[in-house]
């Protein structure tokens, strides 16, 4: 059977994508239950990966040149990556995080609303991958139906989800920056983070930096490794290879991955609800990869 080698590495980025983004608690929830604030740890999360980036940019003798055109598209980009990142984490002063975290997969269909309007529309297929996750995201939410739900953090968390969304569309539809390479795209992006984060950070009455100790220093390091420039880097690849619609689906991942990491690592209980919504949600994934579409979608 021959093997679609641009498929082939488009759906393995982008599931590697949601993997890496969702091991976010694994390095995050440790970070914060020793009193580091959430800017603190977004400011460094950033700013070390750009550090190690740069190094391996520059050991690979990569140019870090662009023009002003592509400058101010990288610059967008960036600004859109942090906006997500703190819509996302001042939700969850509003909302449990899992109801945070699991409201942000709207992004898939913000992507599909998003390139309908630039008239590129999925298949039926893709469509109903979109609907299914949805769905069995939805059904993990349940777990929080018990719970007061506080309208100011779900829109926190959609607002997260459309800016994500917008990001990845960008990415995969912008002309200007098309024959950048994923890794600079990452590293422009990551770089206005870190000066985002920089200003709210100074800005902050009580800027709570917690205990850094070693176990502390690799958590940061860890953040900045695997969710942020592994995260961001095969996000890039796999919008280019598949698509951003697809790209979007994949990334289901994030989710799994976090309930796993919270399962095995902080004890959290592994609901009915959850099982039913990651198992619907793996069905739709597989459904996407295995169906022949009749058209090519974006």
């Amino acid at each position: 059977m021959k093997v679609d080698v641009k498929n082939f590495i488009g759906y393995s980025a982008g599931i590697i994508t949601g993997i890496a983004y969702g091991l976010n608690p694994l390095f995050a929830v440790p970070l914060m239950r020793n009193g580091a604030s959430i800017e603190f740890i977004l400011l460094f999360r950033y700013a070390f990966a750009v550090l190690l980036l740069g190094i391996f940019l520059l050991a690979r003798g990569q140019s870090f040149k662009v023009s002003w055109g592509q400058f101010w598209v990288l610059l967008l980009l960036g600004l859109l990556y942090a906006s997500s990142s703190v819509f996302l984490f001042e939700a969850y002063n509003y909302i449990a995080s899992g109801l945070a975290t699991t409201l942000i997969f709207l992004y898939p269909v913000f992507v599909a609303i998003i390139m309908v309007f630039l008239g590129v529309a999925p298949s039926r297929q893709v469509w109903f991958a979109i609907f299914a996750t949805f769905f069995g995201v939805a059904v993990m939410a349940c777990e929080n139906s018990s719970q007061s739900v506080n309208f100011t953090g779900v829109c926190l968390s959609m607002a997260s989800a459309f800016v994500y969304a917008v990001f990845i569309v960008i990415i995969n539809r912008s002309g200007v920056i098309k024959n950048i390479s994923s890794y600079i795209i990452t590293f422009y992006s990551l770089l206005a983070g870190v000066v985002i984060f920089f200003i709210k950070t100074a800005f902050s009455e009580m800027p709570a930096i917690g205990v850094i100790d070693i176990c502390g220093f690799g958590n940061l390091l860890g953040l900045a490794i695997f969710p942020t420039i592994v995260s961001t880097a095969t996000l890039a690849v796999s919008t280019r290879k598949i698509g951003a619609t697809k790209a979007s689906v994949l990334g289901v991942f994030e989710p799994i991955t976090a309930i796993i990491v919270g399962t095995s690592v902080f004890g959290e209980v592994l609901s009915a609800n959850i099982v039913a919504g990651i198992s619907i949600s793996i069905f739709a994934v597989v459904f996407m990869i295995v169906s022949v579409s009749a058209k090519k979608d974006g």
